[in-house]
């Protein structure tokens, strides 16, 4: 995230984005802390709604105020915790093994990561099933667009719709499509990565030369006997 500005009441009335540039409001009102470190903004939605969102949801570029993806940045926390404590789980069995911890401590720390698992688990379905109905929305988004497509190369074919309010509604639909195609694709990824963590996995990224598929496999050689999941993911298809 980029750095809070040194006066943020100038932020006040600015308009905000979300992270693929669609205005969705603008900022309202600030809250201090009683030290005067600045805790949360307020800001009104294009849709009349208020809602306060902590400072660290905003990202701040310049005159650009940008609303992070809640999925997006609690997915990122998780992508960090749940191996770390899996990993640390599975280097105190180790320990066990080697006889440098006794039993009974060995099953009180287990049974307290176990625990932590067990909740992050709940946490990452809890993204996982939002990422769907987003996915599910993006994919609503683009069908409603595909028709308003068509509508207007119809209007236009038969003389209905000048060249000018063609090109520049085509032009708006086309720009809207690449922003619904980037936030669908960042919703998989999330989904995805987060389902091989639940599966045992720990996911690591590459790109195969000349090839425009993108794979990602697990590479769990460090966990605990987890199963090995592919998934692959076909890109560079965003467009009308």
């Amino acid at each position: 995230m980029s750095q809070i500005p040194s006066n943020l009441f100038l932020s006040i009335g600015k308009p905000v984005k979300d992270e693929y540039g669609r205005p969705i409001g603008r900022i309202i009102s600030l809250a201090n802390t009683p030290s005067g470190k600045f805790e949360s903004v307020f800001i009104e939605f294009s849709d009349g709604r208020f809602a306060k969102q902590p400072i660290e949801a905003l990202a701040f570029n310049g005159a650009d105020i940008t609303l992070l993806s809640k999925i997006k940045s609690k997915a990122s926390v998780l992508y960090d915790q749940l191996p770390f404590i899996w990993r640390k789980d599975q280097a105190l069995k180790e320990l066990s093994e080697k006889r440098k911890i006794n039993s009974e401590l060995y099953q009180e720390l287990h049974n307290s990561f176990s625990n932590v698992l067990s909740q992050l688990r709940k946490e990452a379905q809890i993204i996982i099933d939002d990422a769907i109905q987003g996915i599910n929305r993006c994919d609503e988004d683009l069908k409603t667009i595909s028709y308003s497509v068509l509508n207007l190369e119809l209007e236009h074919e038969i003389g209905k719709v000048n060249d000018d309010i063609y090109k520049s509604s085509f032009a708006t639909l086309q720009e809207n499509t690449k922003r619904i195609t980037a936030e669908k694709n960042d919703l998989e990824t999330v989904k995805n990565k987060l389902s091989n963590f639940l599966l045992g996995d720990s996911p690591t990224q590459h790109q195969p030369k000349n090839s425009s598929i993108e794979v990602t496999v697990a590479d769990a050689a460090d966990l605990p006997e987890p199963p090995v999941v592919v998934y692959v993911k076909e890109v560079g298809k965003a467009g009308i």
